[in-house]
C-alpha cells in the first residue's frame, strides 16, 4: 500500500513504432486515483509529485506518478516525444494501472496533456487540477515568440536546441511543433464538464496568468475556479504552494465524493 518501488507499464507505440515502457510509482488506496502529470522535461521525482505521494500514503489515497515517454526512467528519446504521445501516455496509465475514477493533476505542459487525456477518457476522468497550465504552448508561447533563426532551425534542420536552466538545452523538434499544431485547444471550447481547479502563479514568467485564464474561459464546465497566487512562480513548489495544492486536491475529492 505504501510501495515506492518503481514499476514499468508496457506502452504500445504508434503505428510502425516499437513498444515503450512507462516508469511509474503507485500508492494503492481509496478511489478516486490521483494521477500526477508533470511538465515538459520534468520527471516523477519533482517536489510536487513527491509531496503528493507522501500525502497519499498518509491518507490512504490512491495515487500514481509516472514519467512520460523520453522523460526520467521511461524509455525513449525526449526529442522523439510529441504532445499526442505524452497525452497518450496518460491514457495508457489510466487504462493499464487504474480501475475506476481518476483525477488528473497536471502541471504546465501536463495541463495540456491532461486536458487531451480527459477528452479521450471522459467516462474515467472526473476532475482536473491544473497548475500553471500551458495548452497550445508549442504554437502560442514558443513558436510565436521565437526569433527567426530558431524557426529556421526547426524547419530546415528538424531540431532547435534552446538554452535552458538545466545542464542540457531543450530540444524542440519539427515533429513536436507540427504535432502541437494539430492539438490546439484554446481556439475553441474545451469540452469537460467536471470540476476544474486552476492554480496560477502571478510571478510565472513562462505561463502568464492571463494566458492561463484562457483555459478557464474555454472550458465548458460551470464548476471552474482559478486561484491567482501572488509571488508564485512557474514551479509553485514553496511550502505554502504545496499546502495549497494539497488543500485543492482534498477539496475537489470531497466535492465529488462526499
Amino acid at each position: 500500500m505504501t510501495d515506492r518501488a518503481i514499476k514499468f507499464l508496457d506502452a504500445p507505440g504508434f503505428a510502425g513504432s516499437e513498444s515503450e515502457k512507462l516508469a511509474y510509482k503507485q500508492v494503492e488506496g481509496q478511489a478516486p486515483t490521483l494521477i500526477w502529470c508533470g511538465g515538459l522535461k520534468s520527471d516523477m521525482e519533482g517536489n510536487k509529485a513527491l509531496f503528493l505521494h507522501s500525502w497519499a500514503i498518509r491518507t490512504g489515497q490512491a495515487y500514481i506518478r509516472f514519467d512520460y515517454f523520453g522523460h526520467g526512467q521511461s524509455t525513449g528519446r525526449f526529442r522523439d516525444g510529441t504532445i499526442s504521445r505524452w497525452s497518450r501516455d496518460i491514457v495508457q496509465i489510466i487504462d493499464g494501472c487504474v480501475k475506476g475514477d481518476v483525477i488528473l493533476v497536471g502541471s504546465s505542459m501536463g495541463g495540456w496533456s491532461s486536458l487531451l487525456a480527459a477528452r479521450a477518457r471522459p467516462e474515467r476522468v472526473k476532475g482536473l487540477v491544473l497548475i500553471n497550465p500551458a495548452p497550445d504552448f508549442t504554437e502560442k508561447l514558443i513558436w510565436a515568440n521565437w526569433p527567426e533563426e530558431a524557426r529556421r532551425a526547426v524547419v530546415e534542420d528538424g531540431i532547435y536546441y534552446e538554452p535552458s536552466n538545466y545542464d542540457d538545452p531543450c530540444e524542440y523538434s519539427r515533429e513536436l511543433i507540427n504535432d502541437g499544431r494539430t492539438h490546439q485547444l484554446l481556439d475553441a471550447s474545451i469540452c469537460f464538464n467536471g470540476p476544474v481547479r486552476v492554480l496560477q502563479g502571478l510571478s510565472d514568467t513562462i505561463v502568464p496568468w492571463d494566458y492561463a485564464y484562457r483555459v478557464v474561459d474555454a472550458l465548458t464546465s460551470t464548476d471552474v475556479t482559478m486561484t491567482l497566487i501572488k509571488g508564485g512562480d512557474h514551479s509553485l513548489s514553496r511550502p505554502e504552494d504545496l499546502t495549497r495544492l494539497r488543500n485543492t486536491v482534498t477539496d475537489i475529492i470531497e466535492g465529488l465524493y462526499s
